[in-house]
């Protein structure tokens, strides 16, 4: 079976994988005691809510698909932004925060985020492919850049914890 995904598509998987991450951040946020951790958590948080709403800028310079989709049953559910981007990367399913229910070990909750910041920049090094013109390209960087800059604040909180 072969999906294929339009631009437009492309992009509300994006904006669906940002707020995933947000959502993701802010639970981490509440749920930690130290100062320190939870305000980069929420730091984070606010970037990833920056990053949507970039990508749902881009996505209305786009056409919308003239035609729903015809797909039924598995592959209705696969184009789902929703879900594929909780497959993707900031979730395992359909709640994105599951693992973070109770944090015991705030260096895992490093680790998953990490794991999850070059899940995105894979992504997104993709998502370029979707776009046409210079400026949207220059903008995908950028946010990739800025998922990079993450992954620098994550690893440096993990190494002052071991």
């Amino acid at each position: 079976m072969t999906i294929a995904l339009n631009a437009f598509e492309v992009f509300e998987i994006a904006e669906q994988i940002e707020r995933n991450g947000a959502k993701f951040y802010r639970k981490a946020a509440e749920l930690l005691n130290e100062p320190d951790i939870r305000n980069m958590f929420l730091e984070l948080a606010d970037w990833e809510t920056r990053h949507e709403q970039i990508f749902n800028d881009m996505g209305k310079q786009l056409p919308k698909p003239s035609k729903k989709s015809k797909f039924l049953g598995l592959e209705k559910k696969l184009l789902d932004p929703k879900l594929m981007a909780s497959l993707a990367v900031f979730g395992t399913g359909s709640e994105p925060v599951h693992r973070l229910r109770s944090v015991e070990n705030i260096s895992e909750v490093l680790k998953t985020a990490i794991e999850k910041e070059k899940d995105s920049i894979t992504f997104y090094e993709g998502l370029k492919d979707f776009v046409s013109d210079r400026d949207g390209k220059n903008k995908i960087d950028d946010i990739i850049e800025e998922e990079m800059h993450h992954i620098k604040i994550l690893n440096q909180a993990l190494k002052q914890r071991e």
